[in-house]
């Protein structure tokens, strides 16, 4: 049977191969260190329309003395039941420094010592900023919070950068974890770092054996992520200012992506063109159709889905034109000739893609005949 972290540090005396630590009063191991503002390219103030397009939620400008970077290291990576946050790194800035700051629990009873200063820290800096702090960090450390009988403040904002930097980087990178991002995006390796998979592995053998020296590939690890939010937030706050900044095609459509989904049709067309002249045309002329025609476009929709044909044969976009000269464009001729296409590029194993083409198909014929008389 599995052991709760309670039992492993009651065991971890009998295992220990170190002198041990001193008893603990409670209080968590505070580390700092201070680093200049201007080297984390985040602006004083954060333009809060800049992260209503990153964020989809509504924010007003404000002070990046608000902000707290956060990001843990946990006894497990699932957070299932019985998972701690033994380390919980921060970041904030005083001025002209940027300080951070880390919560170590040598011990058990050093739990509520740790929640305590992160508690302390939200307060005074009420929007969090993290990476997957949305779906893990932050709801670990809330059940945490409540383990200890109290609870954390309310953040008056999060920004997850986890789920920007998949919208803007996925397409290209397919893996969007910190590491990658920072070696193909911010240009910088991590050299002898511990990988985030060992950590909870490192910790527990720390107490089995209390050598603090096992602590410290975890503590540089948390600094090292600390370190990096403020500047990939910074760096994605100036792409979804400015997204013409990119050079890569696939950034640019996924940025299309972005401003589409927010109802931005006019900067979502204008990263689709920059797309397109860079290479990924077929797409973006469909992206840029589908606006055209929610936007009641038709005829132009059907020339770009056309263009986009051109580059590329494809069933769906000959369905969507022979919708469009059925519906609005009033040519079955056209209309026929789209599904006709579509049915021949059908697989034939989608036997349901087959049967609503053929139904369509059937349906136009019939409108035909009555248009000529026959009917």
């Amino acid at each position: 049977m599995a052991l709760s972290l309670r039992e492993k540090l009651k065991s971890a005396g009998t295992a220990r191969t170190k002198p041990a630590v001193p008893v603990s009063d409670g209080e968590c191991l505070i580390r700092t260190e201070e680093r200049p503002a201007g080297e984390m390219g985040l602006p004083p103030v954060l333009s809060g329309q800049t992260l209503r397009v990153m964020q989809g939620q509504d924010f007003d400008d404000f002070g990046r003395e608000s902000l707290l970077f956060l990001d843990t290291e946990t006894t497990g990576l699932s957070g299932g039941a019985g998972t701690v946050a033994f380390l919980v790194g921060v970041g904030y800035f005083e001025g002209s420094t940027y300080r951070l700051e880390q919560y170590l629990m040598r011990d058990y009873n050093e739990e509520a010592s740790v929640i305590a200063r992160t508690a302390e820290k939200l307060r005074d800096h009420p929007i969090l900023c993290t990476f997957n702090g949305v779906t893990f960090d932050m709801p670990l450390l809330r059940s945490r919070a409540v383990m200890q009988r109290t609870r954390l403040p309310a953040e008056k904002g999060h920004i997850d950068l986890l789920h920007t930097a998949r919208r803007v980087w996925r397409m290209r990178l397919k893996k969007c974890n910190l590491k990658n991002i920072e070696e193909r995006i911010l240009g910088f390796a991590r050299e002898d770092d511990l990988p985030g998979a060992l950590v909870p592995e490192t910790y527990f053998r720390y107490l089995r054996t209390r050598d603090m020296s096992l602590l410290e590939g975890i503590l540089v690890h948390n600094a090292r992520d600390i370190g990096s939010l403020p500047v990939l937030l910074g760096l994605l706050m100036k792409i979804h200012s400015d997204p013409l900044m990119l050079d890569k095609s696939e950034d640019l459509y996924s940025m299309g992506r972005v401003h589409e989904r927010r109802g931005m049709n006019e900067e979502a067309r204008k990263c689709y063109r920059a797309a397109s002249q860079k290479g990924l045309a077929f797409l973006s002329r469909i992206r840029m159709a589908e606006i055209a025609r929610r936007e009641g476009n038709y005829s132009e929709s059907a020339e770009l889905f056309e263009s986009a044909l051109r580059k590329r044969q494809s069933a769906d976009v000959h369905i969507a034109l022979s919708k469009i000269y059925e519906h609005q464009l009033r040519d079955l001729t056209k209309a026929m000739e789209h599904a006709s296409r579509a049915m021949i590029l059908t697989d034939p194993s989608d036997r349901a893609g087959e049967d609503a083409l053929m139904k369509r198909m059937r349906r136009l014929r019939q409108k035909m005949d009555r248009a000529e008389g026959k009917g």
